[in-house]
């Protein structure tokens, strides 16, 4: 699946988002969200797989992310996409369907479900930005100075992102998933891109929904990779803990990239979740 492509489009307010669905029609729906600096392409294992089980999958590219459109002066931030999200999910006709949400996508469901009415039959968290405070010194710095980075040279931008990205995987990432990855963030656009969703990463979007966890009413499963050095597993017990009945499922020999660093064992857990 290293072809990974997304065929269908939908125009929002901060451009246009490329999405797809896998498996069967009359399946049980399911709707996997990406983080950052990612695309959808990290589930282009797992997707399959749970299409495989019978699922109905769908797959979508936040706005200025992957294959969706990128442009000067867009929103990307993370209350966009929340806003994004929750209009997907009418767009696509789905009700209660069950979510699964990786980093940033964490964030993005929590916040549709949360502030804007969208309806989950289950949630899965995969090592979500949910808490305060987050946000690497590289990150921080990359958000206070995003012009100046802006001007690096493409070589060393792209050295840049492949490092950065590298560094979310425990086990490696192979050649054809890290090029898949920083392909998007390379040329004029994606390099602008980059640094322009990293700008707009405010605290403040986790902030206004941190204390709403505790009125969360449905399954949740928080799964977290105990290698992760992005966001540390300790942090997945704290979000467990806020959220009424919440299941943490610590993920072995796995970063914070999971579904890239162990996609099977990722789909099994999903599988038994989604089924139970």
């Amino acid at each position: 699946m290293d072809d990974w492509t997304l065929r269908e489009s939908l125009d929002t307010g901060s451009g246009t988002v490329r999405w797809d669905r896998l498996g069967d029609p009359g399946g049980g729906p399911v709707v996997l969200l990406h983080g950052t600096p990612f695309s959808s392409y990290v589930w282009h294992e797992v997707a399959p797989a749970l299409a495989a089980a019978g699922y109905r999958v769908h797959v979508w590219d936040m706005a200025g992310y992957g294959a969706s459109g990128m442009h000067a002066g867009q929103d990307v931030s993370l209350g966009a996409q929340g806003r994004i999200f929750a209009g997907l999910l009418a767009h696509w006709g789905l009700q209660e369907p069950a979510v699964v949400a990786h980093d940033f996508g964490g964030c993005v469901a929590l916040r549709a479900h949360l502030l804007h009415g969208a309806r989950y039959r289950r949630l899965a968290l995969i090592d979500p930005v949910a808490l305060k405070p987050w946000g690497s010194p590289f990150f921080r710095l990359v958000g206070e100075h995003s012009q100046v980075f802006e001007q690096l040279p493409a070589a060393l931008h792209e050295a840049l992102v492949r490092e950065y990205v590298s560094s979310a995987s425990h086990l490696g990432l192979r050649p054809a998933a890290l090029d898949a990855l920083v392909g998007p963030w390379t040329g004029e656009e994606g390099q602008a891109a980059f640094y322009r969703q990293i700008a707009q990463a405010d605290q403040r979007y986790t902030d206004e929904i941190q204390p709403l966890y505790p009125t969360i009413d449905l399954p949740v499963t928080v799964c977290w990779g105990t290698e992760d050095t992005w966001i540390p597993f300790a942090r997945g017990r704290e979000l467990a803990a806020l959220i009424p009945g919440a299941r943490l499922v610590p993920v072995p020999e796995a970063g914070h990239l999971v579904p890239l660093d162990v996609p099977a064992r990722l789909t099994g857990e999903l599988l038994m979740f989604l089924a139970s």
